[in-house]
């Protein structure tokens, strides 16, 4: 996922999309407690991915709030 896909999306999208980006790091770590995890760079990924999102939806909620 890359910053421009991200930048397109509404809050609420970005808001359910950091719901499942959470989702799928709880269960890597999961997996990675278990030892059934095949690609631990995965977590890495995601957790760049929860930032990305973290970080457009706070940029969307001070530009609104700047707008107002």
């Amino acid at each position: 996922m890359n910053a421009k896909e991200i930048r397109e999306m509404s809050l609420t999208e970005l808001n359910d999309q950091l719901a499942k980006l959470k989702e799928e790091l709880f269960n890597l770590r999961f997996q990675l407690a278990i030892n059934q995890l095949d690609n631990p760079m995965r977590i890495g990924a995601v957790k760049k991915d929860i930032a990305r999102v973290m970080t457009v939806i706070r940029e969307k909620e001070t530009s609104d709030s700047t707008k107002a």
